[in-house]
């Protein structure tokens, strides 16, 4: 695969303010295992090799274990993840899943998203999801190549 345009240098102020958003989620509240655990699922129904790559590593960087990471794609089935973790990952495939249904985020996904986090943390998930599929539509895009670190 060979990248088509680097988003990063022919677009520095929207990169830049991009960067201020993942700032603002490293210091939201929501743990940053859940976050990288979202950022993962959203990437892989998106289909983002880029961002699968680059998650996984800071995932693993950051002491995730090998068995999350292998199975994040099918979390509801694996004895792995708590129920806030996975009421983040409903959340986030509903949110990135807009248009595979009529309601899109049903009260149910969220009542259960409210059950373990505060406004402020529910706030920032939105966030974090629409960031996240953000990066991957700008990745898939352009073609960042996994691995490449841009």
């Amino acid at each position: 695969m060979t990248a088509r345009i680097s988003v990063r240098d022919l677009a520095p102020d929207a990169y830049r303010a991009m960067s201020g958003v993942e700032r603002f989620l490293r210091e939201c509240g929501v743990p940053h295992p859940t976050l990288e655990l979202m950022k993962i699922r959203a990437s892989q129904i998106n289909g983002c090799a880029f961002c699968l790559d680059m998650h996984g590593r800071d995932a693993k960087k950051a002491g995730e274990s090998d068995e999350r990471l292998w199975s994040v794609a099918g979390w509801r089935e694996a004895p792995y993840y708590t129920d806030a973790e996975r009421a983040a990952l409903a959340l986030t495939e509903a949110a990135t899943r807009l248009a595979d249904r009529p309601d899109p985020v049903p009260d149910e996904i969220w009542a259960e998203a409210a059950k373990h986090y505060s406004e402020e943390q529910l706030a920032a998930l939105v966030v974090a999801i629409a960031q996240i599929n953000a990066w991957n539509r700008i990745s898939v895009v352009s073609r960042t190549v996994p691995g490449t670190g841009v």
